[in-house]
C-alpha cells in the first residue's frame, strides 16, 4: 500500500498562520502537523509517499527531505510554473488533479493507496479500514466520522445505504437540511483504477467533482464510519483549540518535547525560569526562553524559543511564539501572538502594528 498526502492548498482560511509557512508545517507546540501523518503511515507499514506541493511547498520539501529520518521514501509533485518574468508562480490543480498529474508523470499509483489531507491530525486504524475496503470490493472508500447535528454545517456530509454504499453528498447543509450526521474526513482509500475517472491537465477536486461523478456512474464507492480522533485545522479557532488539547495531553500519541520539570510544566534546553515566576500548568517553555521575576503564566500556555517574558507580565491561556520580548506589566489573555500578527481564540486576527499589542511586543533580535 502507498500513500498520497494533499499538501498544495493555500491555507487561505487560516491566514495569517499560513503567511510564511504552508499548512502541513503548522506546529502543534513543536511538531508539524505532517509529521503526525508520516508516523501514522509508518505504524501501518506504509513506506512510499507522494506529496503534491504548491504554496510555499519548497519549505515542506526542505523540511521532510527524502523521508530517510522517518523510515519512508518521500517524493514531491510541485504544482506551479515560471511566468514570463521568470517568477515562480504556484498553481494548485485540485486534489484529484494533483493525483492525476503524479500518475501521468511518474506512474506512482500501481497499487491500493491512501489519501490524506496534510492539515489534519488523525488516529486511524488504516489496517481495519483497508479490510473494510477490500471486503466491499470498493473502488473508493471514504473514511467518515459521526458529528453532532449542530455541527453538520461545518462539513461535507455523506449519505449511505445500510451496507455503506454512498448514495449522495451534501456540502455544509443546515441542521434541518442534513440527511445524515456523517462527515467526510478527507481520508480515502483508492484503487488505481479510479484515476480513469479524473480528466488530465485541468483543475479537478475529489469532493466536489470526482465523487459526485462516481455516484452518478454507480461505481463501488463506499464509506466506513470510524470512531477516531480527527483534528482538522480548518479555521484559526480550530488551531488554538488543538494547541490546548496538546498541552492537556489529549492529542493521542503525543507528548511535548522537553523536560517535564513538574507535572504539566515542560522546559526546553537552556530555558531559564526565575524563582519568583509563577507557572500554572499546562505550560510549555521553549528552548532558551527566559521567564523573569514576577511573571505569571497560567496554562494552557506556550512560550516560544528564545522568547523573553519580562517582569510582572501576566499570560493566561495564550501562545507566545519564538523570539519575542513581552514588555513589563503586559497582560495577555486567550491570544496567539507573533512578531507580525495575533490570533484570538474566537478566530479574530490582525497585524501587530496598529493593534493594542504593538507597544507590548518586540522582536528580541531587534533589541
Amino acid at each position: 500500500m502507498k500513500a498520497m498526502i494533499l499538501a498544495a492548498g493555500k491555507g487561505t482560511r487560516v491566514r495569517p498562520l499560513t503567511n510564511h509557512i504552508p499548512k502541513p508545517l503548522i506546529p502543534i507546540i513543536d511538531k508539524p502537523v505532517v509529521e503526525f501523518l508520516l508516523e501514522l503511515l509508518v505504524k501501518h507499514g506504509i513506506r512510499e509517499v507522494m506529496l503534491n506541493i504548491s504554496h510555499l511547498g519548497w519549505k515542506i520539501q526542505e523540511f521532510l527531505g527524502d523521508g530517510y529520518r522517518y523510515g519512508l521514501h518521500i517524493g514531491y509533485s510541485f504544482e506551479g510554473h515560471f511566468d514570463a518574468s521568470g517568477n515562480l508562480v504556484t498553481d494548485p490543480i485540485g486534489s484529484a488533479g494533483g493525483i492525476k498529474r503524479i500518475q501521468e508523470r511518474y506512474g506512482f499509483f500501481d497499487e491500493t493507496f491512501i489519501v490524506l489531507c496534510g492539515d489534519a491530525i488523525v488516529d486511524l486504524d488504516i489496517t481495519a479500514v483497508l479490510k473494510f475496503h477490500r471486503s466491499r470490493k470498493a473502488l473508493v472508500t471514504i473514511i467518515t466520522k459521526e458529528v453532532s447535528r449542530e455541527e453538520v454545517s461545518n462539513y461535507g456530509i455523506v449519505v449511505t445505504d445500510e451496507d455503506g454504499r454512498v448514495r449522495s453528498f451534501q456540502e455544509k447543509p443546515t441542521p434541518e437540511e442534513a440527511l445524515s450526521t456523517v462527515a467526510n474526513t478527507g481520508i480515502y482509500i483508492f484503487e488505481p483504477e479510479v484515476l480513469e475517472y479524473i480528466p488530465s491537465k485541468t483543475f479537478y477536486d475529489i469532493g466536489s467533482q470526482l465523487f459526485p461523478t462516481l455516484v452518478k456512474l454507480d461505481v463501488p464507492l463506499y464509506a466506513v464510519n470510524m470512531d477516531i480522533q480527527w483534528l482538522d485545522i480548518g479555521r484559526n479557532s480550530d488551531y488554538l483549540k488543538i494547541l490546548e488539547l496538546a498541552l492537556k495531553g489529549e492529542v493521542k500519541n503525543f507528548l511535548p518535547h522537553g523536560i517535564e520539570i513538574s507535572k504539566g510544566i515542560w522546559k526546553g534546553a537552556g530555558a531559564r525560569i526565575a524563582t519568583g515566576a509563577e507557572l500554572v500548568p499546562p505550560v510549555w517553555i521553549g528552548p532558551a526562553a527566559i521567564i523573569e521575576e514576577g511573571a505569571t503564566i497560567i496554562g494552557p500556555a506556550i512560550v516560544g524559543a528564545n522568547t523573553i517574558i519580562s517582569k510582572n507580565v501576566s499570560i493566561k491561556k495564550s501562545y507566545v511564539m519564538d523570539y519575542l520580548k513581552i514588555s513589563p506589566g503586559t497582560f495577555l489573555e486567550e491570544v496567539f501572538i507573533t512578531q507580525e500578527y495575533f490570533v484570538k481564540r474566537n478566530g479574530e486576527s490582525g497585524n501587530i502594528v496598529g493593534s493594542p499589542y504593538e507597544s507590548a511586543v518586540k522582536d528580541v533580535r531587534e533589541l
